[in-house]
């Protein structure tokens, strides 16, 4: 809850605070602001542009991103406050594009000692399927949770992140993908060019690293 409230707390500061630490030349565009979050921050970024739980914020968003979105441990033991309903189509967004990436590893165990990092029940497939239109969902196969994060994480937790989950062979491609469809989905949906986004779809796009597991999409 205290990540929710946090999050609505920041948004609001951004109409008031951002200048302050931006070049005098450049102009924040409020207008256009997309809300993107990983693992249990996905799960973040749902809740808040849902208006789950009593915060929002008087920013408007015009674009959600959940990055391998997790709500807990799996079904039936979701992380509180829940936000999954495991209604299909319950997130009513109001139009709000969205786009869902998930990893094709993260659904598998890394070893004995640990679990999933995104379990069946509670992962990007079941955020997916409870989003209305438009909404898309990519799954990058053999890469895993934590791909998207740099190749050199610092500290204790930076080296567990190697161990953690079940991961690719290298980190670089998935956060490529990750990047790339981001932009190519914020380019169709805040600028009307979706062009990029479309060849990423229809698998014509030279330049994705990754293989794409699975594609949905919602209209």
């Amino acid at each position: 809850m205290d990540e929710i409230k946090s999050t609505a707390e920041i948004i609001d500061w951004l109409s008031v605070g951002l200048n302050h630490f931006l070049p005098p030349q450049v102009t924040p565009n409020l207008s256009k602001f997309a809300l993107s979050g990983h693992s249990r921050g996905g799960k973040t970024a749902f809740a808040l542009a849902l208006k789950k739980f009593g915060y929002s914020s008087d920013l408007k968003i015009s674009a959600l991103i959940g990055i391998d979105p997790v709500d807990g441990m799996g079904k039936g033991k979701q992380t509180p406050p829940p936000v999954l309903t495991y209604e299909p189509n319950s997130f009513d967004l109001d139009k709000m594009p969205v786009l869902v990436i998930g990893s094709g590893l993260g659904e598998i165990s890394p070893n004995l000692l640990f679990p999933p990092c995104a379990p069946p029940g509670v992962n990007h497939r079941d955020f997916y399927r409870e989003c209305q239109g438009p909404a898309w969902h990519f799954v990058a196969k053999d890469y895993g949770h934590l791909d998207m994060l740099d190749d050199d994480t610092e500290g204790i937790r930076g080296k567990i992140s190697h161990y953690l989950c079940k991961n690719g062979e290298e980190r670089r491609p998935m956060r490529r993908f990750v990047g790339g469809s981001i932009v190519a989905f914020l380019i169709a949906y805040l600028e009307g060019d979706d062009s990029e986004l479309v060849k990423i779809k229809d698998k014509s796009h030279e330049g994705v690293p990754v293989e794409i597991q699975e594609f949905e999409f919602k209209n």
